[in-house]
Order: structure tokens, then C-alpha cells, then sequence
């Protein structure tokens, strides 16, 4: 995978996730899960590489933008 810049976490809150999982629909799931909770730019493919086991994807996280949706509400 390419570098993380700085820019990437200029900021406190921002965050880049990489994750690691054993096919493409486990790693889409999880960027759905994060997605649903904060603002993400998410990933659009996932990168293999090759002799190794699973998929990787990067998305980029904004934690100081939580969605709301029923979890927050809720009073979570």
C-alpha cells in the first residue's frame, strides 16, 4: 500500500484505517460499519498481494463528523 502522508491526520479526529481481512465482501462490510458511524471516504477496490493471504483496503475516517443515525439517537 502507498505511504501515509501527513496530511492524511493533519488534524486530531482524522484517521486513515487499514484493514486487512480474508475477501473483499468482509472488507466492505467493515468499511459499511465505519461508515455508518463517522464520515468516510471509503475505498472503492481492495489491493492483494501476491504470496500472501486476504485482501487489503484503506479508507479514510473523520471522527469529529459522527453520522447521526438510530444509535445516536438513542442516546448512545
Amino acid at each position: 500500500m502507498k505511504p501515509i502522508r501527513d496530511v492524511h491526520v493533519a488534524e486530531p479526529g482524522l484517521l486513515v484505517v487499514d484493514l486487512a481481512a480474508a475477501d473483499d465482501d468482509t472488507a466492505f462490510a467493515m468499511q459499511n460499519a465505519i461508515a455508518q458511524r463517522w464520515a468516510t471516504a471509503p475505498a472503492e477496490h481492495t489491493t492483494r498481494q501476491p504470496g500472501e493471504p486476504g485482501v487489503r483496503l484503506r479508507c479514510y475516517v473523520d471522527l469529529r463528523q459522527e453520522l447521526a443515525g438510530p444509535e445516536s439517537s438513542a442516546g448512545r
